[in-house]
């Protein structure tokens, strides 16, 4: 591993720990998936948990193979408490999330819970949603072809991110250079286009409290 990818690395692993602290024993917890969520699912046997929720089946795969029990989220009601990571991380606490593909499910579970966590490390930081990272959608299969022109209309460049099907049987298409002026107006246009399932765009459900790892230490936002 580079020294970068060290770094990176370690800064995930702070903020992970960082945020194991806003856990409660007891907790039915929602989980997020990614690299820096990883990172505390690792640490999660430090709290005594009822239970899990979680966003995506490697997630779930991880959690059990721990002894966490995995809950459905239709027997469980609203959470306490969602953690995740971000792909993006804008001031106003508004996000993009899906480059592993869970975005559905992650948005869900977000929607679910009383508060919602972000924790990343700082290069996920921007001025601006969608600047560096593509929005991803997540479409029905039929309906690739269609949204596809529908997004060109809007100004976006998809990508079809071939080889990945999300955990409902469905396709993702990456979108470049979509001008995010209005991260709650574009989310909602994005659902609008039939055949769309679910985008990354996490302004509805935006973060509560935002954790950045940074080598100076970890610093906290809330909205």
């Amino acid at each position: 591993m580079s020294e970068p990818q060290a770094n990176q690395q370690q800064l995930k692993q702070a903020v992970a720990s960082a945020t194991l602290a806003h856990i409660e024993d007891g907790m039915i917890l929602g989980v997020g998936t990614g690299s820096t969520v990883n990172c505390l699912i690792d640490l999660l046997p430090k709290v005594r948990l009822k239970g899990a929720v979680a966003s995506s089946k490697v997630t779930q795969e991880k959690l059990e193979a721990l002894g966490i029990e995995v809950m459905d989220l239709n027997f469980v009601g609203e959470l306490d408490l969602y953690i995740d990571g971000a792909d993006e991380v804008n001031p106003n606490l508004q996000l993009i999330k899906g480059g592993g593909g869970a975005l559905t499910r992650e948005k869900i579970v977000a929607a679910a819970s009383k508060k919602f966590i972000c924790m990343v490390d700082e290069s996920k930081w921007v001025e601006t949603l969608g600047r560096a990272f593509p929005v991803p959608i997540e479409v029905l299969p039929q309906a690739r072809s269609y949204v596809a022109r529908e997004l060109v209309k809007l100004g976006g460049e998809p990508e079809y991110r071939e080889g990945f099907v999300t955990d409902y049987g469905n396709l993702i298409l990456d979108v470049y250079d979509l001008k995010i002026d209005s991260p709650s107006e574009m989310e909602q246009r994005l659902n609008n286009i039939v055949g769309v399932v679910c985008n990354g765009i996490f302004a509805a459900n935006q973060a509560d409290t935002l954790l950045i790892a940074k080598p100076s230490g970890i610093e906290t936002l809330k909205r």
